[in-house]
Order: structure tokens, then sequence, then C-alpha cells
């Protein structure tokens, strides 16, 4: 490795000590460290120096670490990372500007978050078969954008499910890009059965000619059909997007369709089931591949934030091992107990199960509205999402779309919950939403066996 400019911080005697020679590889330092006992560079995390320093945000951070150990958290896009990835988070890598690609970098003294990058790609497209990998997107959203960008001109047509249906913001929606850019159509779901209606999507792709259509959702619980999405883009020669955020972490682990062979772009999350770090995330095929780069840098973002990319590198590797595919089955056969049990509650299930980690849920059998069930449901320690309902009106309320609860069982099955459990937490939501008093204390008693970081409790 190249000798590098030292900075006046880099002069302490530590730093000295663990300065690399001309010949000394990445590789030889981990051995060394490894060797050595090594339990953390220069640099990272010190919540002693917080609490010293700033005593009012090291209070928030105590605050939200007993929030989340003291409630179950079902929110469908959140999840546990282990230690490892917020070591990634927290390291060094945050300090370096990286603007461009590896070999490629605006900035110099790259040589070493190069390799970072160089791994995470790799990782990648082996994990999800893929010929090309972007993983410097900074959410979802912008991986989706960045799609876009590579792919249309602003007024293009593009097909994407609608936001009453449990399409993204970036599907179209007047309030984000997508909407004032691009001229969306949107489909939706069979309103009595909840389940996509491909003949429709079929006819309305023949009627508008998109220059793209976007498969995915944030709040379908059923596996996507992406053969049937291929062939009707095929017909009406449009693009095929494949937005998976939720879904990921599944294909990751084998628990569901991959969209890789089928969709032109993949965008997805890397947060979410996959349980890594909050990001995104692009694949496509190699001739798609310079100008999705070029669309995420330099059209729409600046500098990768190798921290995270490097966070991200760590995740795919865990999702590689046989216990991460063991995860993702018990996710989904946690969520299709949850949704069974909950539908003994009284509540009404969407599509009538699921295929996934998410349960959309209607409450109003319970004579309890969503935004009133989400309120209930925090007071006894249960966090979860509303959602829309794909039905035409809400009853009674001309004009008014219904909406119901949108939970998932990612975290939980994080934490070590098994179908026991599940049984277990649809009890405390019904007693909650009933406005059982008892209710609070069952789920600490619940939560406080399956710590997410045990080993720190």
């Amino acid at each position: 490795m190249p000798a590098t400019t030292a900075s006046p911080r880099s002069q302490s005697p530590a730093g000295r000590a663990q300065a690399a020679g001309p010949a000394e590889t990445i590789e030889d330092r981990a051995r060394a460290a490894a060797r050595d006992a090594v339990t953390r560079p220069p640099g990272s995390p010190d919540f002693a120096a917080l609490l010293r320093q700033d005593p009012e945000i090291a209070g928030v951070l105590l605050g939200e670490s007993a929030r989340q150990r003291d409630g179950l958290q079902l929110i469908a896009a959140e999840n546990f990372t282990s230690t490892a990835v917020l070591a990634a988070l927290g390291s060094p890598l945050g300090n370096k500007y990286a603007e461009g690609y590896p070999g490629a970098r605006h900035h110099g003294g790259c040589e070493i978050v190069d390799l970072a990058e160089r791994i995470a790609v790799e990782r990648a497209k082996a994990l999800f078969g893929a010929e090309h990998a972007n993983v410097q997107a900074h959410s979802g959203s912008s991986a989706v954008l960045a799609a876009y960008a590579a792919l249309l001109r602003p007024g293009d047509t593009v097909l994407a499910m609608s936001l009453p249906h449990g399409g993204h913001l970036t599907h179209g929606s007047p309030a984000n890009f997508s909407g004032r850019w691009f001229d969306f159509a949107g489909y939706g779901v069979d309103e009595e059965t909840g389940l996509l209606d491909y003949d429709a999507i079929r006819a309305l792709a023949r009627e508008r000619r998109p220059k793209a259509i976007v498969c995915g959702s944030i709040s379908y619980p059923r596996h996507i059909d992406y053969a049937a999405f291929r062939d009707i883009a095929d017909e009406t020669g449009a693009y095929l997007i494949a937005d998976v955020a939720h879904p990921m972490g599944l294909v990751a682990g084998g628990a569901a369709p991959s969209p890789v062979p089928y969709a032109d772009v993949v965008c997805a999350t890397t947060h979410k089931v996959l349980r890594g770090p909050r990001g995104g995330m692009i694949l496509c095929g190699a001739r798609l591949a310079e100008r999705i780069d070029r669309a995420v840098f330099p059209f729409t973002q600046g500098g990768a934030q190798m921290n995270a990319v490097a966070a991200k590198a760590v995740a795919f590797a865990e999702a590689a091992t046989p216990a991460f595919g063991a995860y993702a089955h018990q996710v989904t056969a946690n969520a299709r107990t949850l949704a069974a049990a909950l539908a003994g509650q009284g509540l009404a299930i969407t599509t009538g199960g699921t295929d996934t980690h998410l349960i959309t849920a209607d409450s109003a059998p319970l004579g309890v509205d969503a935004r009133t069930a989400r309120g209930r449901l925090a007071a006894a320690g249960i966090v979860l999402d509303t959602c829309a309902l794909p039905c035409a009106e809400a009853p009674g309320k001309r004009g008014a779309r219904p909406t119901g609860i949108r939970l998932g069982t990612a975290a939980v099955t994080t934490q070590g919950m098994g179908e026991p459990e599940m049984h277990r937490i649809a009890e405390l939501i019904g007693a909650a939403l009933r406005e059982d008093r008892e209710a609070r204390a069952g789920t600490a008693s619940l939560v406080h066996r399956f710590p997410p970081y045990p080993d720190q409790d």
C-alpha cells in the first residue's frame, strides 16, 4: 500500500504503532490484529467519551436503546443489525470522502475504502446472482431515483402500484419527485381478494404503453410473480424495475422468489429483513451497469458513505450463511402464525394471510379504527404502522379510503422469538385493542426474555 501523508491525529503513539509499512497488506494487518487481540482501531466509538462530552445526546442514545429493548418492535421496515454491522457503521471509515468509484475517485487516499467497496460489490453480486451491483445508494428512495434517472426522461409514462393499494411514495406520489417528473399510471389489487390482478395490469400496460413498469410494494404480503411482470414488460416494450426493499432479505435467505433473473433493474434497501445498515443498493445486468453507476454518481448523489458501504459488506456476508437462511424462513413461518393468530383475535387479515414478513390487517371488526389502534398498541409497548387498505372507500365515509395496521416479524425473529411467541404477541395485540390494562406488563414480560443484544444486557 502506498504511504500517505499523515494528519496530526495520526501521530499519536497508537497511530505510529499501527502504521502500515510500505509492503504491508490489508490481510497482513488483519492477521496481526487477530494475533494481538486488538479489540478496536483508534477512532472507534467510545460511549464514555460521548457521555462526558455531550451527556444530552448520550441520553438520547440510552433512551432509544431502552425503547427498542422494552417494547415489541413490529414495524415491518425495521430490524436489529448485528454488533459487527454497528461496528463498521461507527468506524473511522466515516471520515473518508470518496466521490466516484474504486480506482476512479475524485479524492486521494482512497486505497483502503476502495477495497471495502469492491468487497461489498462482489458479495452483493454473489449473494443475489447479479451481474452488477451498486452499493452507494443512500436509501431505497435514492436507489429508485437513480433507476429512473438511468432509464427515463421527464414526462415518460411509468406503471406502478398506486399508493392507496400499497405503492411507495417513489411510485408516483404528487408530493414526491416521481409524481412531479413522470406520468404515472397506477395499478392495484383486486378489492375483494387483495391480490394483484395481472390481467388488469396487462390491459393497462397495453393501453398506456409505458417506458417502465415498477413492481413492488410497501404493504403487499404475497409473493410477486416477476415472470408475469417480465412478460407484460416485453409485450409492451417497457423496462422492468423491481422495487423490492421489503422482501430482499427473504430473497437472500431463499425464502422468497428473486426478481434478479427477470427485472432490468432491481432496487432494494439493505436494512429491513436483510438486517444491514440503513441504505440502498441497485442490481442490474452488465448492459446497464455504466448507466446505473452514472445515475447514482454524479447525477443524483455525491460521495459515498464509506462506513455504510463497509457495513453493507458485513451484512451481505452474514446473509450468505446457512444461519441467515434459517432466519429468513423463520421470519415467514412466524408471519404466517401471527397472521392466523390475529385472525383468531378478530382482526381481518388482508389476502387471508401472508407469504412474507408482512401482515396487513383491518381492526374495524373490533370497533377500532387504525389510528386509534396504533395509539392503544403504542400505550402497551407494541410499535407498528398504519397503511392504506385496498377498498374503494371507507364505509360511511364518502371519498375516504380506509386504513389498517401493518406489521412485520423481522425484528422479533432476530430477537429469537418463534411461533409460540407469535401466539402470545397476537394475544397482547388483542388485549391492547380491548384496552386491557395488563397488556403493557405482558409486553414487558415477553420482550425482556428476548433482548435484541443479549450479550450486553
